[in-house]
């Protein structure tokens, strides 16, 4: 139930101790990530607004569209953004087989490998926020941190404006925060809207944008 959060309410995060919600930091510091890509042109304006501002992130990609679209899952690691798994083909823990579920987050894994992607830290996130415990141990057993979010933008709703999706972000966004946006053609309109003024708004306040390590 928690995904349907704009902002991850405390006691939530205490229920889920072992999953990476925020980064605890003292500095202005904001952690940008993008779900669903890679793409076409959508990951790319993406990129392309974060170099105006020379601001990293990290895309969870799904392992189906990097088979796809091979070329732009380079040219993200190749401006030295971080990647992480959101399984191979978007589904959703809960409700899943426990062995159906892993297996497709390792079908993911194989396809990242493949690029050749290094890191002394394996990121997953799951796909909808909806990961029951068996599954959420068995992850973490398998070596991944398991990335979550303190601030969700929503741009994947239909139902709220870009002006709503930009106030989610500027109202519940601190230092160390993980925002949620969606590289993907059901959230660029909201997405196109939001993402070049939140950008512009924390660097006018003198925060930068990391990649999760």
């Amino acid at each position: 139930m928690y995904s349907f959060f704009v902002k991850i309410p405390k006691w939530a995060q205490r229920l889920q101790k072992k999953q990476v919600w925020s980064i605890p930091t003292s500095k202005k510091e904001i952690y940008l990530t993008f779900d669903d890509g890679p793409t076409p042109e959508i990951t790319e304006w993406v990129l392309n607004e974060l170099n105006k501002y020379d601001a990293k992130a990290t895309f969870f990609c799904i392992g189906k569209n990097i088979l796809q679209h091979p070329t732009i899952l380079e040219k993200i690691l190749s401006e030295n953004h971080r990647i992480g798994n959101l399984t191979q083909n978007h589904i959703k823990g809960w409700g899943t087989d426990n062995t159906i579920y892993l297996n497709d987050i390792l079908k993911a894994e194989t396809v990242l490998n493949k690029h050749n992607i290094k890191s002394t830290r394996k990121l997953f996130r799951p796909p909808y926020g909806k990961i029951n415990n068996s599954q959420l141990k068995k992850v973490i057993s398998n070596g991944y941190s398991v990335i979550m979010w303190d601030v969700l933008s929503a741009d994947f709703d239909m139902s709220i404006s870009g002006e709503q999706c930009l106030n989610n972000v500027l109202v519940n966004a601190k230092k160390g925060s993980v925002i949620v946006f969606h590289d993907s053609k059901k959230a660029s309109k909201n997405l196109k809207y939001t993402l070049p003024k939140v950008l512009e708004h924390f660097k006018k306040e003198g925060y930068i944008f990391k990649p999760i390590t």
